[in-house]
């Protein structure tokens, strides 16, 4: 029993799991009909539930959850728990046609592989410190593409219903735009449906749209973005460069001191 225990708590034999669970999964999508293999997908729930529970009781619960990366597992274990269900429950206290929709979840397992990757915690915090810092580049730009949206919606919904018949519509057919994601598409049928004049005019509203929001508002989201992430690294060098220049100056002061001693 210890040895398993052991094993449980070994991350290398965890990574091992996880790693074929997806593998499992993958061959699964191809739809072959083989039942050892929702068995075996059963199995690896069941170990991961497991995995969970020896940590609990090894550490405690308040001790695993205040652990970032145990929260992150133990939501991600609760998540892939109706993919267990499915398996296991009887159609007579619900529809399992519906339930088996969820075995999708399962696939989140897979996140599990972040907490492996090396220098994991420095990039999700570097994430977490870029979002703070532009969150509000973020919240402008897609300000930007709702108000835009509205205005193209009211425009065209006539002419282009396909794309701009509701606002929610010409919210996702806007960002496709800014996207620089077959953007011409738009433009091109709008001016088979109208007169020349306002054909024209369409297409360079459309341009004015593309460059205003698909080039220099997603450049400059990804340039703020970027910039907080590596922050870090230049804030450490900058802190090292002022740590050395003090000992330079203190190294110039004792230098100084002892030829004035000499001197005199």
């Amino acid at each position: 029993m210890k040895r398993i225990k052991n094993c449980f708590l070994n991350d290398c034999c965890i990574l091992s799991l996880i790693i074929a669970n997806a593998l499992l999964i993958f061959i699964q999508e191809f739809e072959v009909q083989i039942l050892v293999l929702d068995n075996l997908e059963s199995i690896f729930t069941i170990l991961f539930i497991i995995e969970m529970m020896i940590k609990i009781n090894e550490y405690g619960f308040s001790k695993y959850i205040a652990n970032g990366w145990n929260r992150f597992d133990f939501i991600l274990i609760l998540i892939s728990v109706p993919s267990l269900i499915a398996i296991f429950s009887s159609g007579n206290i619900i529809q399992l046609n519906v339930l088996l929709t969820l075995r999708v979840l399962r696939v989140f397992k897979f996140f599990r592989l972040i907490r492996f990757f090396p220098n994991a915690s420095d990039m999700i915090s570097s994430i977490q410190r870029a979002l703070k810092a532009s969150y509000i580049v973020i919240a402008g730009f897609f300000l930007l593409v709702f108000i835009v949206s509205l205005i193209t919606c009211t425009l065209y919904k006539n002419i282009a219903p396909e794309y701009f018949n509701n606002p929610l519509n010409a919210l996702y057919s806007t960002f496709r735009i800014f996207s620089i994601e077959g953007w011409y598409e738009i433009p091109d049928l709008i001016a088979s449906r109208t007169s020349p004049f306002i054909a024209f005019v369409s297409k360079l509203y459309f341009v004015i749209l593309l460059l205003g929001g698909g080039i220099i508002g997603l450049s400059l989201v990804n340039s703020i973005f970027v910039d907080a992430m590596v922050s870090d690294n230049n804030d450490d060098l900058q802190n090292e460069v002022s740590r050395l220049s003090k000992k330079i100056e203190a190294l110039n002061n004792s230098i100084n001191k002892l030829s004035d001693n000499q001197n005199n």
